[in-house]
């Protein structure tokens, strides 16, 4: 996810937002001082994640900010549901895990149309 995270602070940057890329490798122990760290930096945080966004990544960073920054954030994963099989393209897009995905998610947050 991170590579098409990258890929999508590109183009939200070719657009005139700034976006920061955090590749967060472990979950236990999660990086708390950089979680906050980021979240004072931007004022707002998405997470991406190839996962359930129950108990994954989103969740233990929405716990963080709950707890030591409260910020709005918009975890982007796959909701609480059974898997479908796929490649792996066809799974981002039906997931809603593309790049495009993630610059629509960031202007939503942003509230830019």
């Amino acid at each position: 996810m991170v590579a098409i995270a990258i890929e999508a602070a590109d183009k939200l940057k070719e657009e005139g937002i700034e976006a920061t890329v955090v590749n967060i490798h472990t979950i236990k122990p999660i990086d708390k001082d950089l979680i906050v760290e980021v979240a004072k930096k931007t004022g707002k945080v998405i997470t991406a994640e190839e996962h359930n966004i129950i108990g994954g990544l989103g969740s233990a960073v929405a716990e963080v900010l709950s707890e030591e920054y409260p910020v709005k954030i918009k975890r982007i994963g796959i909701k609480d549901q059974f898997g479908k099989s796929g490649s792996p393209k066809e799974l981002l897009k039906y997931y809603g895990l593309t790049a495009e995905d993630i610059v629509k998610n960031s202007k939503a947050i942003l509230k830019i149309s």
